[in-house]
């Protein structure tokens, strides 16, 4: 009977690896080892990146409504607080959308929020 051996499957596993690990600088590329290490790393960091990304795009977003709140002499919360009152279920990309691409459109939210605050 033939000798099996795993060097096929290994070798392939290894290769893939290395794959991934290509455009990183030096032995971290070269290197199984240290691209293993490399990679788990940057798989890490690319999930918590992702989550990350949204928290700043949430930032982004309130940071333009808040900007352009403060143009019809309103503020944020305010905008916020009379849109839900009004039930309007517009989410924050939106409004911000909205904010940048029509200032008038966006101006009439706020005087609806103005209106169902007080």
């Amino acid at each position: 009977m033939a000798r099996v051996t795993n060097a096929p499957a290994s070798r392939r596993r290894r290769k893939r690896r290395l794959t991934q690990a290509k455009g990183f600088r030096g032995k971290r590329s070269k290197l199984y080892r240290t691209a293993t290490e490399t990679v788990d790393r940057a798989m890490q960091q690319s999930t918590k990146g992702r989550r990350l990304k949204k928290r700043d795009f949430r930032g982004l977003w309130i940071s333009r409504l808040s900007a352009a709140c403060k143009m019809h002499e309103f503020n944020y919360s305010r905008l916020i607080e009379g849109l839900s009152k009004a039930k309007v279920e517009i989410n924050r990309k939106m409004l911000s959308e909205i904010a940048i691409h029509d200032p008038e459109g966006f101006g009439s939210l706020v005087e609806l929020a103005k209106k169902n605050i007080g």
